[in-house]
């Protein structure tokens, strides 16, 4: 049903859409289910009021240490109560909230810190190297919170918030969130999108109308929410937002692990949940006893994307669980396509359709491509909420043809405009959905005095999907074990799932003309082994 076709709004869903707008969503639950469990957490659970006074005192605190609409605020915390908290706090004080990934190096969070602007940081006790490690470095940070236990030059938050009112807050001002997201330079980029008007659909588990899929059928007080992946990715957190912001409750896995992942889905009668490529592997790689064990017959719609699915794995998943996926492709910066079960069954391999000119496929030249032939792939900006890159709006001009925006993904449309993505941009490793560029490890690698040059590909992994592999050009310097040292090395620069889990040493890296190495070369040599070894 289109907005034009829909019937005009009931008095409850005008109440509904003016909390909305303010960022209170939540609130409209609390007064209506306030009993009913919102959050649960590895250690405890809040319901609907308890989280909603949470959000006011933590709210309450921000505004009386200086924050206004608009600053920012980051967050260096596990999946938790806290972390949505926190969240529900800055969305409803006109903050800027910013997710941290908490497996980068003390520099890294610093840096995300000092870029975004933040003037608080909220981390966990588990995460203290690194959130002492900021307070070193120069930022605008002047509110410093813990959670979890003490982190040095930190106030506890429970503390803080205690002499905080828990009643709602007064002139509530709709706030947002900004990811960062790497670029092929290696450094990270706040992806930043205007603040605008709630739908309806909001308060039915959508952002907006879909009648290419089946409907969500979230009801409150009954449907159920698993959170697999960390809230500092933005399709966790967002999936996450809007099944509290349909008065849906959430489970939030603090580690991810397969069998555990079925074990909350039959405890909690999970209806709900989102996912990544690689936790489809791994679940149906658990021995078939495993795999009865658990009934997972309460799902209804499961969401992936973030990574390619591989046709047989979602074939698998489809037989065990039924046509409850529902696949996507999109970016940070904006949305793309999405599929269903019943769809995708007819076009195995396709990430789904969407309207006509939302996706349009050029050549280097910028030229439009007919059906069948591969180029970049584009998604139209939205008219109303475009993204810019934080700071960077040269980045922001560069990405943009027009309307349509590019991660620099490669694909195809076919003749009834559903697309399939060749493959991601030429230089991105995508590893258990997470996106690693090879600029950042080449840069971390090169400061080795050992290496004299070096390219970083992805090699194909059945478990995470690629893994780095680095083919390292030694210098003179280079000794027995080079190859264990320079893992060594790169992980005590940059995070850990960034690092190479191999590095070959070759004699002379392949380069064209121009002097630059040939990567399409190197992953054809390298790709082809290790298919050929996985299918052995």
């Amino acid at each position: 049903m289109t907005d034009l076709a829909r019937p005009p709004l009931d008095d409850v869903e005008r109440e509904y859409l003016a909390a909305a707008a303010t960022g209170t969503a939540l609130s409209f639950w609390a007064a209506r289910r306030p009993a009913t469990t919102a959050v649960t957490d590895t250690h405890r659970e809040v319901s609907f009021a308890e989280l909603d006074a949470d959000a006011n005192r933590i709210a309450r605190l921000l505004r009386d240490r200086g924050l206004r609409p608009g600053d920012g605020i980051c967050v260096l915390l596990p999946n938790s109560v806290e972390l949505v908290a926190v969240y529900q706090a800055a969305i409803r004080t006109g903050l800027r909230f910013t997710p941290v990934n908490w497996h980068l190096t003390g520099d890294e969070v610093a840096y995300v810190v000092a870029d975004s602007g933040a003037r608080a940081l909220v981390a966990h006790t588990r995460f203290a190297p690194a959130a002492e490690h900021v307070r070193t470095a120069a930022t605008d940070v002047r509110t410093w919170l813990s959670v979890g236990g003490p982190v040095a030059g930190h106030e506890p938050l429970g503390e803080a918030i205690a002499r905080h009112a828990a009643d709602p807050v007064e002139s509530p001002s709709l706030g947002r969130y900004m990811f960062y997201t790497s670029g092929t330079t290696g450094r990270p980029k706040g992806v930043l999108k205007p603040v605008t008007r709630p739908t309806v659909h909001l308060m039915h588990g959508t952002s907006a109308p879909q009648p290419h899929l089946p409907p969500p059928r979230m009801q409150p007080g009954i449907s159920r929410h698993l959170c697999t992946g960390p809230l500092y990715h933005s399709g966790p957190l967002g999936y996450a937002a809007v099944a509290l912001g349909a008065g849906v409750g959430t489970v939030v896995m603090d580690r991810w692990s397969a069998e555990e992942t079925l074990r909350l889905i039959d405890l909690h009668r999970i209806s709900h949940s989102h996912m990544v490529p690689t936790m489809f592997h791994r679940m149906l790689v658990l021995p078939a006893e495993v795999r009865r064990r658990y009934d997972v017959s309460s799902l209804v719609q499961v969401w992936h994307g973030a990574a390619p699915c591989p046709v047989a794995v979602k074939q698998a998943m489809i037989d065990w669980w039924g046509p409850v996926l529902c696949e996507y492709y999109a970016a940070t910066e904006g949305t793309g396509t999405s599929v269903s079960s019943e769809d995708w069954l007819r076009r195995p391999g396709t990430v789904g359709r969407a309207e006509p000119g939302h996706v349009r496929i050029l050549d280097d030249d910028g030229v439009e491509l007919p059906p069948g032939h591969t180029g970049t792939i584009y998604l139209r900006s939205p008219e109303t909420g475009r993204f810019s890159y934080f700071g960077s709006p040269e980045k922001t001009s560069d990405s943009h043809r027009g309307d349509h925006f590019t991660v620099g993904d490669i694909g195809h449309l076919d003749e009834d405009g559903y697309l399939f993505v060749t493959d991601r941009s030429a230089d991105l490793i995508i590893s258990g959905g997470v996106n690693i560029y090879p600029a950042e490890v080449e840069q971390a690698l090169l400061t080795h005095p050992g290496v004299g040059d070096v390219a970083v590909i992805g090699e194909p992994d059945p478990d995470w999907g690629e893994s780095v592999l680095a083919l390292v050009e030694p210098s003179s310097r280079a000794g027995p074990g080079f190859a264990d040292e320079l893992i060594a090395f790169c992980r005590d620069r940059i995070a850990h799932y960034k690092c190479p889990r191999r590095v070959v040493v070759v004699d002379r890296l392949p380069r064209n003309d121009a002097g630059k190495i040939e990567k399409l070369v190197l992953r054809a040599e390298h790709r082809r082994p290790a298919e050929e070894g996985a299918q052995g």
